[in-house]
């Protein structure tokens, strides 16, 4: 396979450990698919727990005192990250294009969102390695009193597949800045583009045993890594049933330090003194982004009472001008869900909306006779205690719900047991001063949606997890403060 700088590494050979790809363990093979044509694509390397160990055993090596990545300059760190920052946008069009036959999503959304959105990422934390530093402390009596900020160690490190090479990029690069090692497992899904972006990582210059790429399931080689006694941090993104389980596998192994962003019921809330052609467009934006499988998808939609049903009306026009197709197309705004069990489980939700008594008013069927395309679907006169109100759907299904006041809007939005992104459309400061201090949730955009910058935290609160990602407080998140107190000659 030929991308016009070099050659990918035959599939056959694609688990990444110590620098180079090899063969898994056991021999085992799985398919992925193109969600669009439902055509199987490759037969990858299965990874297990014998390859997990490996990968670990590599990443350990790494670390050991004395050894290349253990010894570089904090500087040096922060120009590889530069380089693969430099190889990615050499590259784009073919990264974008293999999200685009592995996840099913718009060339326009690989490409803008995926790729470039994860180059500029890598140049923040670029920028950022040699410029971790502790502090002194001036304690009572005579000592000198100073804080390390030092590597956690080997990050276990489990992506999801709806933003594959987002998701990777978010976790890779603070942790390779702060000078740990990584053994990453991609979603069983998806894992082309996770495993170009290992020959970019070899080619970057990185040293062997830094970065380790082992693809397979769950149960297997994600069990492995959460289990890992030699593993001092997981960060995983994904559901919060199998959050739970991470959690319980890091406590019972070696009380690993975990980062967990898990899944969203996000609240929109739309007052009536909002510009409404803005507003319908943002809150479509913000659902059927992605083809609705987003975790921080804008799946609660709350309108004020005095304009819901022009606003159901207008939405409900814009979801039937929403072009499905070809994710190939420039022209296509909403590619296929997944796979096939995100596309039964996404019509079976929508099916017990409409048993639960809410108005469906477009879509809730297949489009199309191959792929699993959905209709952009939309439903009124949804609650909290119907299935669509409560659970994370994952996929293009606007739920838009009705509210009188404030404070009830706020109690509504608050009900989820999830909290990991809200958004108000008002141009009154007092509610949006008021909101954004009450509402339970990692983010709070105002007037605005999906806006996520390398500079700014992201994570949530409640059952959407913990930890954060992007800005400073993910440098924080892949450190370990250590303090150093010194005997010092008396004072003068």
């Amino acid at each position: 396979m030929n991308v016009g700088h070099k050659d990918v590494p035959a599939v056959g050979k694609l688990i990444f450990i110590n620098n180079e790809f090899v063969s898994s363990t056991s021999g085992k093979l799985f398919s992925v698919s193109n969600p669009a044509t439902e055509e199987n694509i490759a037969d990858i390397e299965e990874g297990d727990k014998a390859d997990v160990d490996k990968a670990v055993a590599a990443a350990k090596g790494a670390l050991e005192f004395g050894s290349p990545w253990q010894s570089m300059d904090a500087s040096k760190r922060g120009r590889l990250l530069d380089k693969l920052a430099e190889l990615m946008e050499r590259d784009k069009a073919y990264i974008a294009s293999l999200e685009v036959i592995n996840s099913g999503k718009t060339y326009r959304e690989a490409f803008f969102v995926d790729v470039l959105s994860s180059v500029r990422v890598l140049r923040y934390f670029a920028g950022f390695a040699d410029k971790i530093s502790g502090k002194t402390i001036p304690i009572d009596g005579e000592y000198f009193c100073y804080t390390r900020p030092e590597p956690v160690g080997v990050i276990g490190q489990i992506i999801p597949w709806n933003f594959p090479i987002p998701m990777m990029v978010y976790k890779i690069a603070p942790a390779l800045a702060c000078g740990n090692t990584v053994v990453l497992k991609p979603a069983e899904q998806t894992p082309l583009s996770a495993l170009y972006l290992a020959s970019l990582i070899k080619e970057a210059g990185f040293p062997p045993g830094v970065v380790n790429i082992v693809p397979g399931f769950g149960p297997t080689a994600g069990a492995a890594i959460a289990s890992h006694p030699d593993i001092s941090k997981v960060c995983f993104t994904g559901s919060v049933e199998v959050g739970r389980q991470v959690m319980t596998m890091g406590a019972q192994s070696n009380l690993k330090r975990l980062n967990l962003e898990l899944g969203g019921k996000s609240p929109i809330v739309v007052f009536e003194d909002s510009d409404m052609d803005y507003t319908i467009e943002k809150c479509h934006h913000a659902l059927f982004f992605n083809a609705g499988q987003c975790c921080m998808a804008g799946s609660r939609t709350y309108v004020q009472e005095d304009i819901y049903d022009e606003f159901v009306q207008r939405s409900v026009n814009r979801a039937n001008t929403r072009i499905v197709g070809d994710p190939l197309d420039p022209a296509t705004e909403s590619g296929p869900q997944l796979d096939e069990a995100q596309f039964k489980k996404i019509l079976a939700i929508i099916e017990s909306g409409v048993t639960e008594g809410a108005t469906l008013h477009c879509g809730g069927q297949r489009h199309g006779d191959r792929g699993y395309y959905i209709k952009p679907t939309v439903f009124s006169d949804v609650t909290e205690d119907m299935r669509i109100g409560r659970d994370e759907i994952f996929g293009p299904v606007q739920c838009i719900m009705k509210f009188k006041t404030l404070d009830e809007v706020i109690a509504k939005a608050n009900s989820s047991d999830y909290g990991i992104a809200a958004a108000i459309f008002t141009s009154d400061i007092d509610k949006i001063m008021l909101f954004s201090s009450r509402v339970k949730a990692g983010t709070v955009w105002v007037n605005c949606y999906n806006w996520l910058t390398p500079q700014t935290s992201f994570g949530g609160v409640k059952q959407s997890g913990m930890g954060r990602e992007l800005g400073e407080c993910a440098i924080r998140e892949y450190t370990e403060v250590k303090t150093v107190t010194m005997k010092a000659p008396a004072k003068v």
